[in-house]
């Protein structure tokens, strides 16, 4: 059974921001009770499209930490994980990069 902790201990290792867009929408589409707020979505979108060049590493990080915490609170950390660690090392964006 996946922990946050241990999720999140995944989402940032080897210098790990998130996963690339492709990825991270997949992730995303992963999150169950996604709902339309007056002022944008709950959780808020991945920072993809348009934001992926404007939005600095440290937001997009901060993000996705975001969605892990809702996968939490929906109880589906472990689908999230799973998923997470299926993608290979190229699949994610890093701060070298």
């Amino acid at each position: 059974m996946a922990t946050l902790e241990n999720v999140l201990v995944e989402a940032t290792k080897n210098n790990r921001v998130c996963p690339l867009p492709m990825h991270w929408d997949q992730l995303y589409k992963l999150l169950p009770n996604r709902r339309r707020k007056a002022s944008g979505w709950e959780p808020a979108l991945p920072l993809i499209l348009g934001a992926w060049h404007d939005a600095p590493s440290l937001l997009k990080a901060m993000r996705l930490r975001e969605h892990l915490k809702w996968a939490a609170s929906q109880d589906v950390l472990d689908k999230v994980y799973a998923y997470m660690v299926s993608l290979q090392e190229n699949d994610w964006y890093h701060y070298n990069e």
